[in-house]
């Protein structure tokens, strides 16, 4: 398990970074994105310990912690400087929040994300078929969602990325102990999305070429 979403104390997660590692260990993770929720007025502040902790940690134990961000609530026309900030301040993985169902993000934050070049737009449940389309030409990879609420347009992202050749992940977007998972747990996710278990296969690949990009 590849886990490219994942929150601590440093905005509204339960845990400090070394423990939400310690605990995604041991539910088998191999990577772990750091991503918490941010914008210009925290990004300064979080990045850098979090690159400082993933760096103590990437030198001890064999989970690869991956220091990231999570551009969340921005309006679109701010999200491109914000992952152009967020990348120069240390995050290599670049997530965005996206236009969820359960959540009143703005409308035009999934094309903001996309145009903007962030490496995945969290949980856009309500893409189009022009977005995925663009998401297709950017590279940028979708959700899919194990997290409660977000996870309920996993069968239309998935169904539209499927159509177009859209790049797909599948994350926890973990806040709390009880959010992570491990692999098989993450199977079962993607294939109620609709998928089969070789289009599965390509989504754990897909979290696998993007950790290797940013190591």
């Amino acid at each position: 398990m590849i886990d490219l979403h994942t929150h601590s104390i440093f905005s509204d997660g339960e845990l400090v970074p070394t423990e939400l590692v310690r605990r995604a260990r041991v539910k088998g993770c191999r990577a772990v994105a750091i991503t918490d929720h941010m914008d210009s007025s925290n990004m300064d502040f979080i990045i850098p310990r979090i690159v400082r902790v993933a760096d103590e940690l990437n030198a001890v134990q064999p989970v690869r912690v991956i220091p990231g961000a999570e551009l969340t609530h921005l309006p679109p026309e701010l999200i491109p400087d914000g992952i152009r900030k967020a990348r120069s301040l240390g995050a290599l993985i670049v997530v965005v929040h996206g236009e969820t169902l359960v959540e009143p993000v703005e409308e035009g934050t999934n094309r903001a994300a996309i145009e903007g070049g962030a490496d995945i737009l969290a949980h856009p449940g309500l893409i189009d078929e022009d977005d995925v389309r663009c998401a297709v030409e950017r590279g940028v990879a979708l959700e899919l969602s194990a997290r409660k609420g977000h996870s309920l347009a996993n069968g239309h992202v998935a169904a539209l990325a499927r159509r177009h050749g859209a790049r797909l992940v599948v994350n926890t977007d973990a806040h709390s102990p009880g959010d992570l998972v491990d692999r098989a747990f993450a199977e079962k996710v993607v294939l109620a999305a609709g998928l089969d278990a070789a289009a599965a296969e390509r989504v754990f690949a897909v979290s696998e070429e993007i950790m290797k990009s940013v190591i």
